[in-house]
C-alpha cells in the first residue's frame, strides 16, 4: 500500500490537468500645521495577497474543517488559496482521492469551464519551509511551477514529500472530520477504483455523482479570520 502511495507522487497525482493523474513531484500629505505630524505611507497588499495568517472554514458533507494558513510557510500557495476561497471556488467540490494512511485530495471544480480557466493560471513554486506532517495542507503539482487549484491534507507524517518540493501552506486544526471522509474508492483510475481526473475536468460533478455516489464534498468555504 505504501508503494502505491509513493507512486502517486511520481506521476501527475496532485495537479489540475487531465493529462496527469499521478503526482511528480505559490501616503499621506506633509503636515499643514506645526502640531500636525507627517504620516507614514500606507502599505497596501497586492489585490490577491493574503494576510500573514488567516483561517478558512470548509463546510463539508461530513462536518466542518478549519484550516489555519501561514503565509510565511508558502507565500504563493497561501495567496492562491486565499484567492480561490474568496472567489467561491471551493463550493460543491469533491474529496475525490482519499487514500487511508496517506492523504485526501480535492480541488477539481464541478464546472468544466472553471477548471479550464484555472488550469491556465499556474503559480510559481514556493520553497518548502514546513514539513508535510499530519494535518498539513499542501498544493498538488505535477512538476515545477504547475500548482493551480488542487490541494491535499496529509493523514500521516509524509515528510518524504518535503524533498520533492511539496510546500505546506496551512494546517487543519482538528482532524476529526477529515478522518471521517469516505475512503472506499481509494486511489484514482487507473491505479485504483476512484475517479479519473481527466473525466472530472471535462465532465464535472455529473460524472462523479453518477459513478461515485458516496464521495464527500465541500459545500462551501469562507475566510473566517
Amino acid at each position: 500500500m505504501r508503494t502505491a502511495a509513493l507512486m502517486i507522487i511520481a506521476g501527475a497525482f496532485l495537479v489540475g490537468c487531465p493529462k496527469e493523474d499521478a503526482p511528480t513531484k505559490s501616503q499621506a500629505e506633509p503636515a499643514a500645521a506645526q502640531e500636525q505630524k507627517e504620516e507614514a505611507p500606507e502599505v497596501k497588499p497586492e489585490p490577491n495577497q493574503a494576510p500573514a495568517k488567516y483561517k478558512v472554514e470548509l463546510d463539508t458533507t461530513k462536518g466542518p474543517i478549519v484550516i489555519e494558513v501561514h503565509r510565511d510557510w508558502a507565500p504563493n500557495g497561501a495567496d492562491r488559496f486565499y484567492e480561490l476561497v474568496k472567489s467561491g471556488y471551493y463550493t460543491d467540490v469533491a474529496f475525490f482521492r482519499v487514500i487511508n494512511g496517506f492523504m485526501v485530495q480535492f480541488g477539481i471544480s464541478g464546472d468544466p469551464a472553471l477548471n479550464s480557466a484555472w488550469r491556465a493560471k499556474p503559480i510559481t513554486d514556493d520553497s518548502v519551509k514546513a514539513s508535510n506532517s499530519r494535518g498539513t495542507v499542501t498544493f498538488a503539482m505535477a512538476g515545477p511551477n504547475t500548482r493551480t487549484t488542487q490541494v491535499f491534507i496529509n493523514f500521516v507524517d509524509n515528510s518524504r514529500l518535503d524533498g520533492m518540493g511539496f510546500a505546506p501552506f496551512g494546517k487543519v486544526s482538528d482532524m476529526t472530520t477529515v478522518d471521517s471522509l469516505y475512503d472506499g474508492y481509494g486511489d484514482g483510475a487507473p491505479r485504483g477504483r476512484g475517479p479519473a481526473q481527466g473525466r472530472m475536468q471535462g465532465e464535472g460533478n455529473s460524472y462523479l455523482r453518477e459513478s461515485f455516489p458516496t464521495l464527500d464534498y465541500t459545500k462551501s468555504a469562507k475566510i473566517s479570520e
